[in-house]
């Protein structure tokens, strides 16, 4: 079902960091959206059970990093393993927002929000953050669409 419903919603690839004390964490996404212009706010969905999620929770802040068509390897690094056991950052070229979250090098943009809401969805929580800060560094880049094939592979 959802090898389908991915092929037929097509997403972005993203990766979203997050900080709380002095701990850092990054995950890849693909369910990122804007849910509204005025204010501008962002609704990002991450499962209960990610490292990140908690990050987030502690925090009250992410930061999500748009990925480019270059960024395929690096967003599956965020993607397969957990920073509870791995520091996903190690070796990793990255520099902080303003306020200290993690932005990757290889991002085309990033947009840094504050959590303003958030709703629980079936397996995973909707967080909806007002964007703070929003920078594009590659205006060339041509978007990571999220394939499914692309991060598990081909179904037998």
């Amino acid at each position: 079902m959802q090898e389908c419903i991915s092929k037929t919603l097509p997403t972005g690839v993203y990766v979203v960091t997050a900080k709380a004390g002095d701990r850092i964490n990054g995950m890849t996404a693909a369910w990122a959206s804007q849910v509204s212009f005025k204010p501008p706010l962002i609704a990002v969905s991450i499962a209960e059970q990610r490292f990140t999620y908690g990050l987030i929770k502690e925090s009250g802040r992410f930061c999500i990093n748009a990925m480019a068509e270059d960024g395929l390897e690096l967003s599956k690094h965020f993607g397969f393993k957990s920073g509870r056991s791995v520091d996903k950052f190690q070796g990793i070229d990255y520099t902080l927002t303003t306020s200290g979250l993690p932005v990757l090098s290889k991002a085309f943009a990033y947009m840094e929000c504050n959590v303003v809401n958030s709703f629980e969805t079936g397996d995973h929580t909707l967080f909806i953050g007002s964007v703070s800060e929003c920078v594009v560094t590659r205006e060339d880049a041509t978007p990571l669409i999220f394939v499914w094939d692309d991060f598990f592979g081909k179904k037998k």
